[in-house]
């Protein structure tokens, strides 16, 4: 056991649940950023101005989307060079839809684990490792995707769609329920967009998401802005509220207020505007960073209507996302925020950031 463990640590494999929960997760919603996201965005913008050109570079993007996630877990997971190239065949593999069944971002990441971790481990192993490394790491990913990728695939879509069924039949319960956990998750040191494309959560639980996401990215910036500024403003409300998770653990206090008005923005983006995120799943997760569960939305309305689906983008559609997404969350955790320093759940200086 002691020479397994030698082993182990000489191959950098770190067998925990942060390295693969967190480390891999996270990045692997960066892989889904740097290519289906930004590959719609792209292809919409392209769409709606007319420029055939931009159509294809986005067409382009997306279309390696499986390749993007696997590299960039096996960067998480710190592969060396040959495993970390022939992960793009892994991840093309495990997140195809065609012969071997639906795959998707879960099996992506399952199955990419297993691959680079084995690539890991008879990585210079041999006086061949050109040949060796690259052929063990392919041959057990996409193995490993033919063999697991549909039943993977098939329990990530039963889990989503029982989300969304559930969201569509109790919108008021479930947008509580979804904008508040999805919310939690992504101030917390996991990847909240890696869940819902993994699950694929779109339609109104897609909506839910990302007024919970949207709620603690702006709830967190305004109620620390009396601490930090324009600049925690910014740091916040275009880039995470994970900054916050070190006062957090000081003060768990300091998370109600953000979560409270996520309990409150989710059920009516279900329940009065019925948000729909039909944009890319991942975008669901993403709330106000960079926009990017702004544009989601809007590239999912785009398709609605070119669908047929929906008619138009309305004022209604624009006052509901304005609403849910900024002045609300702004507001309310404002609000609850005054009442918890009054009280003196939350103190001077709880939410400082080192910026």
């Amino acid at each position: 056991m002691e020479k397994f463990k030698a082993f182990l640590k000489r191959k950098n494999i770190e067998i925990s649940a942060k390295r693969y929960g967190i480390d891999a997760l996270g990045a692997m919603a960066q892989g889904l950023f740097a290519s289906l996201l930004i590959g719609t965005i792209i292809s919409t913008i392209g769409e709606q101005a007319g420029i055939e050109l931009l159509v294809t570079i986005g067409t382009y993007a997306k279309g390696v989307t499986g390749a993007a996630m696997a590299i960039a877990i096996g960067f998480a997971l710190q592969c060396p060079p040959l495993v970390l190239f022939s992960l793009a065949a892994v991840g093309s593999a495990a997140n195809a839809t065609d012969v071997a069944g639906a795959g998707g971002p879960l099996a992506v990441l399952i199955v990419t684990i297993f691959a680079a971790e084995i690539g890991k481990a008879v990585s210079k192993e041999t006086k061949i490792d050109i040949i060796v490394t690259p052929f063990v790491t392919i041959f057990v990913g996409v193995g490993l995707s033919l063999w697991w990728g549909p039943g993977i695939g098939a329990v990530a879509s039963a889990v989503g769609n029982a989300i969304m069924w559930a969201t569509e039949l109790q919108p008021f319960f479930m947008g509580i329920l979804v904008s508040v956990i999805v919310g939690i998750a992504l101030t917390l040191p996991i990847s909240s967009a890696a869940i819902c494309a993994a699950l694929g959560l779109t339609g109104l639980a897609g909506g839910a998401a990302l007024a919970g996401c949207s709620a603690q990215m702006v709830g967190f910036a305004v109620l620390s802005f009396k601490e930090n500024r324009w600049g925690g403003l910014f740091a916040q409300g275009l880039g995470t509220s994970m900054l916050q998770m070190g006062n957090i653990v000081k003060n768990p206090r300091i998370w109600i207020p953000a979560t409270l008005a996520s309990a409150i923005t989710g059920p009516i983006a279900t329940c009065v505007f019925q948000m729909q995120m039909n944009g890319a799943a991942v975008a669901s997760g993403m709330g106000t960073c960079g926009l990017v569960g702004q544009i989601g939305l809007y590239t999912g309305w785009v398709s609605d209507v070119a669908a047929g689906t929906k008619s138009q983008i309305t004022a209604f559609d624009w006052l509901g996302m304005l609403l849910v997404c900024f002045i609300l969350p702004g507001v309310l955790t404002w609000l609850f925020g005054l009442l918890f320093r009054k009280a003196g759940w939350i103190k001077e200086n709880d939410l400082k950031l080192d910026l």
